[in-house]
């Protein structure tokens, strides 16, 4: 499964993140969410760079409406995974940053949105009944 191989990378396998555990089937379901892309600012990060290919630090802080400090540390933890690539370069006078999607995330945003349509399909149909 995609989202375990990224747990295992991420080195979260097994680790509590405070979120109720039942071994019912249906909220086994919802623990298996990737918790690095579930978290909003991430998400946002990686829907955002899957939408416009790549995007520079100052453009992707006010698309998101979130400080530099708060992007820095989310675009940390997503490119410590390897879902995301920061590039570093100058531009006249000041640096340039910039980030894109990888493979990894790309594959790995796929994985959680088809997992997220899963689980409102399941609660339609249960609320239908």
């Amino acid at each position: 499964m995609v989202a375990r191989d990224a747990a295992a990378r991420r080195g979260d396998v097994g680790e509590d993140h405070g979120e109720g555990s039942s071994s019912s089937e249906g909220s086994s379901e919802a623990l298996e969410l990737d918790r690095l892309i579930h978290e909003r600012v991430r998400l946002g990060i990686v829907s955002a760079l899957a939408v416009n290919g790549s995007l520079r630090f100052t453009d992707l802080r006010d698309l998101l409406g979130i400080t530099d400090g708060n992007l820095k540390s989310h675009a940390n933890r997503l490119e410590a995974a390897r879902y995301i690539e920061c590039a570093k370069s100058f531009e006249g006078n000041g640096p340039k940053t910039e980030y894109s999607l990888t493979r990894t995330g790309r594959e790995e945003l796929q994985a959680y949105l088809g997992h997220m349509e899963a689980i409102i399909r399941a609660t339609r149909d249960a609320t239908e009944q």
